[in-house]
């Protein structure tokens, strides 16, 4: 009797262990094809020509996400293993999550000058720029021209303190893990541009509330 239920123990062993790869290998392969179709779209609006080329840049791409998830995935779990682990010493566990994500954005930072390299080898500055735009869903160009409508005469040198810190806002956004994390890197330097601008003598609620007005008036004249 014993041997039997040995036997069918290690059966349902085999089963289980069978399933979890192939759960597995399930995820990983729809995961592909998201970041593969997500590539593609990125590079199809560089408007590449040579087929082999176009192929190149994509695959460069699907690279870097996958790389982006493997250190960000990696980093979640050890937060969740260490945040188990100590219970209530908050203390201990910020001390070492800290830790953690200093490592993180050493692996970041290299893993971010490789890609861009990579892309350099395939693509001329302006592309690389497209590229950056795509994988940050656009904000930058978005809130910038949005910064030039709410108001009008900015000097050319406001223009260039905003344009720049966008830049940097995007720079640390293509390697975020989340389209929420994405979102708030550019949150962080649009509070410092509105700093930056009210200590200009622009008074942000004033521009704002002055833009919201002209955007209803357009509206209201094209209906």
């Amino acid at each position: 009797m014993k041997k039997y239920l040995l036997i069918a123990g290690l059966t349902l062993c085999s089963i289980t262990f069978t399933y979890a790869q192939s759960t597995d290998a399930n995820e990983q392969a729809n995961y592909t094809q998201v970041i593969t179709k997500r590539s593609e779209k990125i590079v199809t609006a560089l408007n590449i020509t040579d087929s082999a080329k176009f192929k190149r840049v994509v695959a460069i791409i699907v690279d870097q996400y996958r790389d982006l998830s493997a250190i960000h995935d990696t980093r979640n779990q050890q937060v969740k293993d260490i945040k188990s682990k100590q219970g209530d010493d908050k203390a201990a566990a910020n001390t070492q999550i800290a830790a953690i994500d200093s490592s993180v954005d050493k692996q970041l930072d290299k893993l971010h000058n490789t890609y861009l390299a990579k892309l350099g080898t395939e693509l001329n500055n302006q592309q690389i720029d497209e590229v950056k735009d795509q994988m940050t869903y656009r904000i930058l160009p978005l809130t910038y021209n949005a910064y030039l409508d709410e108001i009008p005469n900015l000097s050319d040198v406001q223009k260039t303190q905003i344009k720049a810190w966008l830049v940097e806002a995007r720079e640390h956004a293509i390697d975020a893990e989340s389209s929420e994390k994405k979102h708030a890197w550019f949150g962080k330097y649009k509070g410092r541009i509105n700093n930056y601008l009210s200590a200009q003598g622009y008074d942000m609620k004033k521009e704002g509330a002055e833009w919201q007005q002209r955007i209803k008036d357009k509206s209201s004249q094209k209906g």
